[in-house]
């Protein structure tokens, strides 16, 4: 087992060396650079934006629930809510979806191509497959997923404030100011650089798996399913790793 574990991780740096050669061709470079985004990051909009607006609008339900006692200023719901989001939802939950819905996408489209046999002919052609296949997917998760985050907290915070209208749980100008309370902006950049690196162990994990698929499509299916398991536990595990180096 220690040694297939190490055998792994060997064969995933030589793939990353490979992804990260310098394309031979640009402009189809960049093509398939736009074309990666609209696939993995603009595609992912939609569920972001629902679950972090119900997201939003638990968090206020929970918070002033558990802050209840009239001792506790009811602007501290507004911030309570601020900091989950920015600190762990917004990066850590967010990218736990994104491995389920960008890591199946990119094993399953990869592994497609390998076992049909598109990846040997461009090698057989000089192609560099890894390269021109990953590397345009590895950039734009890692690049542009904190545009992701960004719009995760802004519907979070919507989501919270729609409660707050319809429900009048606390007062709307207790928890807008509750939101503006203490606002460290270092938190943001800290959230936005997990999720840049969170979306590269998606993308880049993933790929390693689609690329080395075997077995026809049962072998398509286990290399998804490897991903997204093998990806969903190294996020937690740097997450842990992470927040301690950047945050303690």
């Amino acid at each position: 087992m220690i040694k297939r574990f190490l055998e792994s991780i060997g064969g995933y740096c030589l793939f990353l060396k490979m992804v990260f050669r310098r394309p031979e061709k640009w402009r189809i470079f960049w093509r398939q650079f736009v074309l990666e985004t609209d696939k993995l990051i603009l595609s992912s909009i939609v569920i972001v934006g629902v679950i972090s607006v119900f997201i939003g609008g638990v968090l206020v339900i929970q918070t002033a629930s558990n802050m209840s006692n009239p001792m506790l200023d009811r602007m501290l719901v507004g911030y309570m809510v601020r900091e989950t989001l920015v600190l762990e939802f917004c990066s850590t939950v967010v990218a736990l979806i994104l491995a389920g819905k960008m890591g199946s996408n990119i094993a399953s489209e990869i592994g497609s191509m390998r076992i049909s046999g598109q990846i040997d002919a461009m090698d057989m052609m000089g192609v560099n497959s890894a390269g021109f296949l990953v590397l345009p997917k590895v950039l734009s998760a890692t690049l542009l997923s904190p545009l992701l985050m960004l719009l995760s907290l802004a519907l979070g915070l919507l989501g919270g404030w729609c409660v707050v209208e319809m429900t009048d749980i606390i007062p709307v100008p207790k928890y807008l100011s509750g939101i503006k309370y203490a606002y460290n902006g270092f938190y943001l950049f800290y959230s936005g650089f997990k999720m840049a690196l969170f979306c590269f162990l998606i993308s880049s994990i993933s790929a390693y798996n689609g690329y080395h698929a075997r077995g026809g499509s049962l072998g398509v299916g286990a290399s998804s399913t490897r991903s997204i398991v093998v990806t969903s536990i190294l996020i937690l595990l740097f997450d842990l790793i992470v927040t301690q180096l950047m945050l303690y």
